[in-house]
């Protein structure tokens, strides 16, 4: 069944369609969605390696915007819809220790977590909670996208056809070790 799902979003990651979901994903997951557009982003750049600068823009443009959803949410939403996407996540006790230190250090925060397997929507949610300056928020936000899409689309330009060998070989380890990284990324936020 993996190998059979694989074989579809390889055979769909061409297509425009794939594109305008990359952007809904991307956007999503900055705001209020919980995966990472991050499967459908490789798989799109190993099925057309010449679209990778491309698609690394499509990424951070629609993840910047998406996180000023998200940003909006905490700013304005927090005690209806930030609260309820805080607990649904069981993200509270991060919540308290995070806006301590935010308005501190809040643009390297964002920027530093907008690299790790934290889920990038705390970010932008606890960014409007703290009310941090917008141009500080959207500086950081596309530093660390930007880094963190860019540097994925150089990695699958130049190692791309070996990479995509490697991954039809080893298909269940590689989906075991993304979905541990996803899901310790939720364990990260709950302890730090």
């Amino acid at each position: 069944m993996l190998k059979k799902s694989y074989n579809w979003i390889m055979a769909h990651a061409g297509t425009s369609k794939a594109r305008w979901m990359l952007v809904a994903v991307s956007f999503a997951e900055s705001s209020f969605f919980p995966l990472p557009p991050d499967p459908l982003y490789m798989a799109m750049i190993l099925a057309r390696v010449e679209d990778a600068w491309k698609l690394a823009f499509i990424c951070t443009a629609s993840s910047v915007i998406g996180g000023i959803l998200g940003y909006y949410i905490g700013y304005a939403l927090y005690e209806s819809v930030g609260e309820w996407i805080i607990e649904t996540y069981h993200m509270q006790s991060a919540f308290d220790k995070f806006q301590d230190s935010f308005n501190k250090w809040g643009f390297w925060i964002i920027a530093a977590k907008g690299l790790t397997p934290i889920p990038y929507k705390v970010v932008t949610i606890f960014s409007g909670v703290a009310k941090l300056d917008m141009g500080i928020f959207l500086a950081a936000s596309v530093v660390a996208r930007s880094f963190r899409f860019y540097m994925v689309a150089a990695v699958l330009r130049y190692a791309g056809p070996q990479l995509r060998l490697y991954i039809e070989k080893n298909l269940g380890l590689i989906t075991s070790v993304v979905l541990i990284v996803i899901l310790l990324g939720f364990v990260l936020l709950a302890y730090i």
